[in-house]
Formats: structure tokens, C-alpha cells, sequence
């Protein structure tokens, strides 16, 4: 018969693929449900529209549909055969039973259809569970057909798994009672009433219930070995943890020991085998395999060991993953007593495996090589093995258990989930990451399970044909809307959450800190406040008991802030020891958290960027210079976690963003005070870059000049509110690029008089602006001062603070002195009025390359003024040896020798006129001005003495020029220029060694070629 198209399309809106053949199912022909009326084109009733709702919602309408009729078949044949069993009158129809079929035993005839069809109209539990199951498995749907009855299975009911089965009746009957316990619980999960951590918490005490049912029946059926030995049946992996899901080998390792009055060891172990091997094909012939690989030696190895075997092999020869593997471990099944004495004996190796050298690169290793192992066609699919993937969030709770659980035990869960939230809770892993995991974790379970579940495989891989994704997809719930597809909907939610857990599982599992901490040894994790102040004194600690206080300050409460220190503080305080002062290292940690304790990013930032934690623990240790800038601008610590960010900014880019930064405040010091802050910022930047090895000598020096460059710039512009052409020259380590971090700024200030300007406005005009320069730089900030020198002027202190250019060419072509065109070598723009300043420049190039070079006279005046220099200007104590500016082979050597061969022979050689020291030093070398083995001896001691000086500014928070030949501050610039540390201070002795030789072939240099000529 035709049916009506309304028919059709009504049927189609309840999600039928094929409304004609479920229009025939549903009606009341002699083979149909009677759950539609053809006639009315609706359902017979309410009861129907039901379960049509029902099948509406499953995941696929037309299976859930053909195996409920096929259900409904198959008890209408059972209740005939019934029928015709007990003989004519016998009731049969509705409520006809057995007694078998009560229960759902095998063979039982179970009710007719009638009652199965009243319970699916009438019972919502009952028909959401069946309705539901029916439309996701396939297989579950076929066993329900074969075995009549067992529907009854899914009424409501969420007691713990228990398996009701008679041991009389052997493998068939548990096998039944496995089935009945695994509807119940799929019956759960897709109605809802159970979520995915139910599920698993169910599933693996239903595997547990299970070993030991098949092992009763092992030992039923070996009554001499089961009296001759202990065995214990140990879970591993997902059964272990209590996240099994639905298709999957159970995980075992068995440990056994001689029974009550058996003597003979040998003996005890082959009853064991005998057991363990019946209960492994039990089991497999009831539910599952029974995997046993994660035994010592794997496959190899015997299936049974007692105790002490399994002690010695974990004591000598387990690999890391092994114990990885026992993160999982817990008894299940047997002599539970034996169970538990071999987890107490084996869970002290397992708390330590994270001290050896190779245990966390051996960790992540194997993940790099199960996510290879996947197929390549597969690993985009893959929710277990693949990126983004289960494996993924469990390796990284793994690897945090087996390093933070050494001395955290509410770590030392087996659930991922259980000990994910420990993770969280106790700060070691953020919050907002903590949660996300979680989710993530759950709904990848979810989509395992639905895979699964269809045709009860062993899958972990999302299908590629459609068909099959949008069955998966209404399995998981989602549904079209206006909004999208479903399968749209669930690709989105799983590339995000697969996107979310590969990052992640890169920062956790790959996150520095976690080797730190790892090589941390477990007693020094969690000491008493006497084993403290001990183990402090063995690491240097000056004042162990100042040190506790800072440590019972840091860590004291049960505060998540102080959960994190707890975590942190173990290993900064051997960062800390590695310094040569370790107790300024903890004071300063301790005066920045104090900063930052309680902003929420502080201490996340430590835990989990990158190496900020070990690159702020080198920083504190070594320099009071970055300490202080850090105290007053905590923000800063932000640059740690990113590369990109220990690089100096262009010099474009911050003379853009000074100016920017001072154009938003009108008043003066207000604005000068903001460029200040950016100041401070960027010279904590290149002196955390220097200290972590980032760049050398000649980056720094630069990087120092720009920041000063754009600070300069910045302030003359809000000095200069008349806009009179004034132009900043750069003079000294300014000019020359090559300032170090306590160098002031050596400058010449010019100008030239407006038109229709007198003379001496344009001069007041220029000195008020230079003045008010100099008094907004020198405003007390809480920043490293930034002094204006400009005593290089003409006349020095006794001449005008700023001249015209017309001034400055009177003075040098009447007056200036050899020493003054020496000065000028250095000279260059770096901010103002560019077009003065480059007149400025072409003036100043006649005096600095003078036409022939020096006279006779001229070359004795300036050996003269450096002798004056060696003699006078030197401190009073200083040691000439070691003194990085003035002593022998130090830089005013190797300065004063270059910059007489550029007044000497500039005028010649054009590559001589730069103001960069080492620039002109090769060039000389390259023309055969300097003997190329002195140019090497010089520069050398120039990079040396210069990164000498850096270091001790750095590590005093101060300037300074002498190295001194002992104590702290030599070892200190010994480890920052990395010649490491060592206990006896040889290191440090080795670096003066090398520092007094490379100096004293400097000097040697400096006597031949500076005297020469």
C-alpha cells in the first residue's frame, strides 16, 4: 500500500531516514508496533507520541526503531515457544512469563511482547534507557534480540556492580551477569543519570568484580592450587585508575606467595600460573582480554612473581614508564591483603624514579613515540593516541605526579581525574588550566565511549565517512539548529578542545621548571625546620636562620599562594646556592613576592611560563641592579616568559614610544617621569638579557645607547617648548655607542638663532631649555639616575652650557686644544635639530681629522695628558692591575691608542672616522697602521674590561671600575661572564688569572704602538 506523503513527511520530522518502511514498523499491521495511526497520520495515543519521542531523540532514529521491533519480535516468538512448551491453555500475551525469564536467564522465554511494549509505553526510565541504547549500539541491540528478557535489565537501577551469577552455573552464566551489569550501566550513561566519571568508576568495578568471579572459578575448578598459593590480582592502567571504558584489554600484574602451611615457593608459583592463566581465558571468553604485559620483563618475564621478586626487579632494573605504569596500580581482585603489602613495598621506588637523571626526558620520549607509532592517515583522528589527545592530558598529570608527588602525597591518586584536581588544588597546575583539562578529559571519554559502544570494538579513531560522523555526532547529542549541523557543531568543540590540550600538554609536560624540580632530591622536598636550617647551611647560606624566616614567610599557611611557593622554593633555593651570595638571592625573591604575592598572574607566571622561574632565580642571585629595578617596576618580570621580549628594542621604535609616552602629560615632570618608567623598563630588559647570556658586549652597548638617545630626545622635546633649533651631540661612550650601565651622558648642546632672534635671547632662550633638560632627568625618580654631563664642552665647567654653531666655530678655530679635537672622535647626532646638528658634525670634522694629521708637538701633548691620566686620575688604593678603566691594559689604554692613530692618520684612511673604539682598531689592523697581533691583544682586553665593568654594576647595583682579586663580587663576575662557580673559588681564581694575562698583553700593546711614531 501507497502511504500518504503527509504521512511521509511526518514520519521524516521525527528523524526517520526512511519514513515508508518506518511508517510500516510503527502501524498496527499484523507484524507493526500499533504506534501509528495511518488514518490520522499521527500516534494511536499519547503513550505512543512517547516512545515516537524517543526515537526521535536516539542517535539513530531508524536502527533504534528496527532493533526495537526486532526485540519486539523476538519476544512474541519466545512467548509462543512458551506456549506451546507448557501446552494448550497455558497463558500467553501480555504478562506471560516464566520464571527464567524474571530474571533474564539464559534460555528463559522471557516476557511476550506485549509486556515489553507496555513497559516502552508507560515505564519513561525503562523506555529512555532502552529507546536510547537501542539507537547507539548495534551489538547491545543484537544481544537484547538474542536474549529475551535481558531488557529488563535497563529499568532503573544505579546500585554499585554486582555480579549475580551462580558459580554452578560457569562462564555462561557470568558471562550473562557481566552483560546484564554492562546494560545497566550503558543505560545510565546515555540517559544522563550516569556522567562520564560514573561510567568509568562503574565500568572498572565491574572488571574488578569480574577477576575475581573468574578467578573463584579458576579456583573451583583447580582446588589444589588454589590451596597452595596467595595470588593477588593487581590493576594497571585504565582499570587501575578507575577509568576504564566499555572496549578495552583490563591491565593486570599478578603477585603471589605460598599459601597457609605450603612451604615450597616453586610450587606456590606454578599453582599461581595455573590460576591466573584460567582466569585470563575466563575472562576473555565473559568480557574482555586480560593483558599482562606490564609485568616485569613484559612478555617475556614469568606471568607470576612473588613479593620479593617484584622488589628486586623494580629496585635494580624497572625503566621509567614501568613506573609510570605503577601510578596506576591498586589491588583488584584475590588476596587483596597480599594486594596492598606489594603496593606499600613498591610505592617508595616509585616516588623517587623522578630523581633520575634520564626519567623526565624518558617520559616525554615515549609520548614523542606512541603519537609516531599512530598511522598517518589516523593520527588526525586519533582521540587517544594522537596530538591533542587522551594520552596527551595523561602524561602530563603523570609526569607531575612522579615529580610532585615525591613529596605531596594527595597527589598519589591512580584517576587522572582525581589527581588532576590534587594537581590543581594544590597549585601545581593553574586553576583556569586545571579545569579546561578536565573538560576536555571528560569529553574525549564521552566520544570513546559512543565509538565504542556501536558495535562494543576497541576504537579510539573518529570516523571519516559521514554517515558515520553524524552518527556519532547525535550520539554525542548534538543536533541541527539554525546555528549549524551537528557534525559541524561537534568537529568545532572537538578541534577546540583537541587544540586547548595540545598546548597544554606542551606546557605542562615540557615546562622547565619540571626538570628542576625533578632533580631536587625527595628529602629536600619536604623538611622539618631543623633539616632546613641544616640543609641551608649546606648550601652556603650565610644566615640559615634568616633564610628559614624567609622561607616559613613565603610558604607559611595552607593559601593556594603559599601551595605555589612550596612548589617553587626548592628549587630556587639551589639556583639561589649556585650565586656566590645565595642569601641575597632568597632576601631579594623574598621582596618581590612580597610585591607581587598577591596578584594573580605573580606566581602562575613562575609555575608555568617557560624558564621564568630559573631565569628569575639567576637574576636575583647575581644583581642587585635588576633587583632593584624589578622592586620598583614588578611588572617587568613579565619579559622573562618570552623571548622575543630579552631582545633590545629598535632605537626608531623607542624614541617613537618615549615621545608617545610624554606627549600624553602635559605637565613636565609628569611627562618626563613616563619616559622614565619606559626607561627603566628597557634597561631591565637588556641587563636580564646580558645576565641570561643573551647578548654580549657589543649589543649592549648600543641597545644602552639608544635608550639613552630616546630618553634625551623625549625630554628635550618637552624642554623645548619654543621650538629653537637645538641639537644634542653625543660625546664619550655616548657618542661612540658604547656606554655601560652606569655611564653617564656625555653631550655638547648647540643651537642656532632664529631669524629675527637677537643673539643674546636665542643664548637665554638655549641655556633655559638645556637647564630645564638637565633638572627634569635629574628629578628624584625611583629609576637609575641618568646624569647630563657636558663638561666636554669648550672651556669645560668654566665655559657657556650651550653655544651657537657660530661659537663653537670661533672656539675651535682659534682656541681648542689637542685634547678637545680628541674628545670630538666621539661626536655624533642623537637628538634635536637635525640640520644643526649635521653642520655641527662637518664643523667638527675638520678639527677631529685634522689635514697631515698631528704635528710632532701635538702627538707628545697627548702622551703627555695620558701619562697625567695614569698618574693622577687613578683612585687613591686602587689596584692598577685590575682596575678595568684606568689600570694597566684597561680601556683608557686601548681608547687613548685608537683614538691617536685617528688623529694621526683619519685624514688618510676615511674608514678611521668612526666613533666606535673596535671599528677603528680593525681598520687600523687592515691598513697596517697597528701590528694585526697587537689590534687582536687590544681589542681583547677591551671586550674583557668592558664586560668586567657591566658585570660589577650589575652585581653591586652601583657603579664601579675595580675588580677586586678575591671574595664574592670576583666570583660573581666570574659566573656572570661564565666561568661558573666552584666551591674552592678556583673558578673565580682562574678568571683574574685570564683577566691579569689578557690585560697584560693589552699593556704590552699599548706601550708598542701608542709610543710609536
Amino acid at each position: 500500500m501507497t502511504r500518504p506523503a503527509g504521512a511521509t513527511l511526518r514520519l521524516a520530522r521525527y528523524g526517520f531516514a526512511d519514513p515508508a518502511r518506518a511508517g510500516a514498523t510503527l502501524g498496527s499491521g499484523s507484524d507493526g508496533l500499533a504506534l501509528w495511526n495511518d488514518a490520522a497520520q499521527a500516534p494511536v495515543d499519547q503513550e505512543a507520541a512517547s516512545v515516537l519521542d524517543a526515537l526521535a531523540q536516539s542517535a539513530d532514529p531508524d536502527l533504534a526503531l528496527h532493533q526495537l521491533h526486532r526485540l519486539v519480535e523476538s519476544e512474541r516468538r519466545a512467548a509462543a515457544a512458551a506456549g506451546a512448551a507448557i501446552g494448550p491453555g497455558a497463558p500467553t500475551g501480555a504478562g506471560a512469563t516464566t520464571g527464567a525469564g524474571a530474571t533474564g536467564g539464559e534460555g528463559a522465554t522471557g516476557g511476550g511482547a506485549g509486556e515489553l511494549m507496555s513497559a516502552a509505553r508507560h515505564d519513561p526510565g525503562l523506555r529512555s534507557r532502552l529507546v536510547a541504547l537501542l539507537g547507539v549500539s548495534a551489538t547491545l541491540g543484537d544481544y537484547l534480540v538474542a536474549m529475551p528478557g535481558e531488557w529488563r535489565a535497563l529499568q532503573p537501577n544505579l546500585a554499585p556492580p554486582a555480579l549475580d551469577a551462580d558459580p554452578a552455573a560457569g562462564v555462561p552464566g557470568l558471562r550473562r551477569a557481566y552483560r546484564r551489569e554492562l546494560l545497566r550501566t550503558v543505560g545510565g550513561d546515555l540517559t544522563g543519570a550516569l556522567d562520564v566519571s560514573d561510567v568509568m568508576r562503574r565500568l572498572a568495578a565491574l572488571a574488578d568484580a569480574t577477576l575475581g568471579a573468574a578467578l573463584d572459578l579458576a579456583a573451583r575448578e583447580h582446588p589444589a592450587e588454589a590451596a597452595a598459593c596467595r595470588l593477588a590480582v593487581i590493576a594497571m592502567g585504565k582499570c587501575g585508575g578507575r577509568e576504564l571504558n566499555y572496549v578495552s584489554d583490563v591491565d593486570v600484574v599478578f603477585v603471589a606467595e605460598p599459601g597457609a602451611g605450603a612451604a615450597d615457593g616453586d610450587a606456590a608459583l606454578r599453582a599461581a600460573a595455573t590460576l591466573a592463566t584460567r582466569m585470563i581465558h575466563i575472562c576473555g571468553l565473559v568480557a574482555w582480554p586480560v593483558d599482562a604485559a606490564l609485568r616485569p620483563e613484559g612478555n617475556r618475564g614469568p606471568l607470576v612473581r612473588t613479593l620479593a621478586s617484584h622488589l628486586a626487579y623494580y629496585s635494580k632494573w624497572a625503566r621509567t614508564w614501568e613506573f609510570q605504569a605503577l601510578l596506576k596500580a591498586r589491588p583488584a581482585a584475590g588476596d587483596l591483603a597480599l594486594g596492598e603489602e606489594w603496593l606499600a613495598a613498591l610505592n617508595p621506588l616509585v616516588w623517587h624514579a623522578a630523581e633520575r637523571p634520564e626519567a623526565v626526558d624518558e617520559v616525554r620520549q615515549m609520548r614523542r613515540r606512541i603519537v609516531d607509532a599512530v598511522p598517518r592517515d589516523e593520527v588526525d583522528r586519533e582521540i587517544k593516541r594522537g596530538p591533542g589527545g587522551l594520552r596527551d592530558i595523561e602524561f602530563a598529570v603523570q609526569l607531575l605526579q612522579l615529580v610532585h608527588g615525591r613529596a605531596d602525597e594527595s597527589l598519589r591518586s591512580p584517576s587522572t581525574l582525581d589527581a588532576l584536581h590534587a594537581l590543581t588544588e594544590g597549585g601545581y597546575v593553574g586553576q583556569v588550566d586545571g579545569a579546561a583539562l578536565a573538560k576536555a578529559y571528560r569529553f574525549l571519554r564521552t566520544v570513546e565511549h559512543r565509538l565504542q559502544l556501536q558495535r562494543l570494538r576497541r576504537t579510539h579513531t573518529v570516523p571519516a565517512d559521514p554517515d558515520a560522523l553524524r552518527w556519532l555526532a547525535h550520539a554525542l547529542g548534538y543536533r541541527g539548529d539554525a546555528s549549524g549541523d551537528s557534525v559541524s557543531k561537534f568537529r568545532a568543540d572537538w578541534v577546540r578542545y583537541s587544540t586547548e590540550v595540545r598546548r597544554l600538554h606542551a606546557k605542562l609536560l615540557y615546562r622547565p621548571l619540571l626538570d628542576a624540580v625533578a632533580k631536587v632530591p625527595s628529602q629536600d622536598l619536604r623538611l622539618s625546620t631543623e633539616a632546613a636550617r641544616k640543609r641551608l647551611e649546606v648550601l652556603g647560606y650565610a644566615d640559615p636562620a634568616g633564610a628559614l624566616r624567609h622561607l616559613q614567610a613565603l610558604t607559611g599557611g595552607v593559601s593556594r599562594t603559599a601551595a605555589i611557593q612550596r612548589t617553587l622554593l626548592p628549587v630556587l633555593l639551589g639556583e639561589f646556592a649556585d650565586a656566590p651570595e645565595p642569601d641575597r638571592g632568597l632576601l631579594a625573591y623574598r621582596q618581590v613576592s612580597d610585591k607581587l604575592g598577591t596578584t594573580p598572574w605573580y606566581l602562575r607566571l613562575l609555575r608555568d611560563e617557560g624558564p621564568v622561574a630559573l631565569r628569575l632565580a639567576r637574576l636575583l642571585g647575581l644583581s642587585r641592579y635588576v633587583t632593584d629595578l624589578l622592586v620598583r617596576d614588578p611588572e617587568a618580570l613579565r619579559l622573562l616568559a618570552d623571548d622575543t621580549e630579552m631582545v633590545p628594542r629598535p632605537g626608531g621604535a623607542l624614541r617613537d614610544g618615549f615621545a608617545a609616552a610624554a606627549a600624553r602629560h602635559a605637565d613636565p615632570v609628569t611627562a618626563i617621569a613616563a619616559v622614565r618608567a619606559l626607561r627603566r623598563r628597557e634597561l631591565y630588559r637588556i641587563a636580564a638579557a646580558d645576565l641570561l647570556g643573551r647578548l654580549d658586549v657589543h649589543a649592549v652597548g648600543p641597545a644602552l645607547a639608544d635608550v639613552t638617545d630616546a630618553t634625551l630626545a623625549a625630554a628635550l622635546n618637552v624642554a623645548n617648548t619654543s621650538g629653537l633649533p637645538l641639537a644634542v651631540i653625543g660625546m664619550g661612550r655616548l657618542g661612540g655607542c658604547e656606554l655601560s650601565y652606569p655611564s653617564d651622558a656625555d653631550v655638547l648642546f648647540v643651537y642656532e638663532p632664529p631669524t629675527g632672534l637677537a643673539e643674546d635671547a636665542a643664548s637665554a632662550l638655549a641655556h633655559g631649555v638645556c637647564e630645564e633638560l638637565r633638572r627634569l632627568l635629574a628629578h628624584p625618580a625611583p629609576d637609575p639616575p641618568l646624569g647630563v654631563d657636558a663638561d666636554l664642552r669648550p672651556e669645560g665647567r668654566q665655559g657657556p652650557l650651550v653655544r651657537s654653531l657660530a661659537a663653537y666655530r670661533q672656539y675651535y678655530a682659534r682656541w681648542a686644544k689637542v685634547w678637545e679635537a680628541q674628545a670630538l672622535l666621539r661626536a655624533r647626532y642623537v637628538c634635536g635639530d637635525p640640520g644643526v646638528a649635521d653642520r655641527f658634525l662637518q664643523m667638527a670634522d675638520r678639527v677631529r681629522y685634522p689635514a697631515g694629521g698631528l704635528g710632532r708637538e701635538q702627538v707628545t701633548e697627548i702622551r703627555r695628558i695620558k701619562a697625567r691620566v695614569d698618574s693622577e686620575r687613578l683612585p687613591r688604593g686602587a689596584d692598577p692591575a685590575t682596575h678595568t678603566k684606568l689600570g694597566r691594559g684597561g680601556l683608557a689604554d686601548v681608547e687613548w691608542t685608537v683614538q691617536l692613530l685617528q688623529l694621526r692618520h683619519a685624514h688618510a684612511v676615511p674608514g678611521l672616522r668612526t666613533t666606535r673604539t673596535l671599528d677603528a682598531l680593525r681598520l687600523a689592523a687592515d691598513t697596517d697602521l697597528v701590528d694585526r697581533a697587537d689590534a687582536v691583544a687590544l681589542s681583547a682586553a677591551w671586550e674583557l674590561a668592558s664586560r668586567v665593568r657591566n658585570a660589577l654594576t650589575l652585581l653591586r647595583g652601583r657603579a664601579a671600575d675595580q675588580l677586586p682579586r678575591r671574595g664574592p663580587d670576583l666570583a660573581g663576575v666570574a659566573l656572570v661572564l661564565g666561568h661558573g662557580t666552584t666551591a674552592d673559588g678556583s673558578a673565580a681564581q682562574e678568571f683574574l688569572d685570564e683577566y691579569l694575562r689578557t690585560t697584560r698583553r693589552a699593556r704590552q700593546a699599548f706601550e708598542r704602538t701608542f709610543g710609536a711614531g
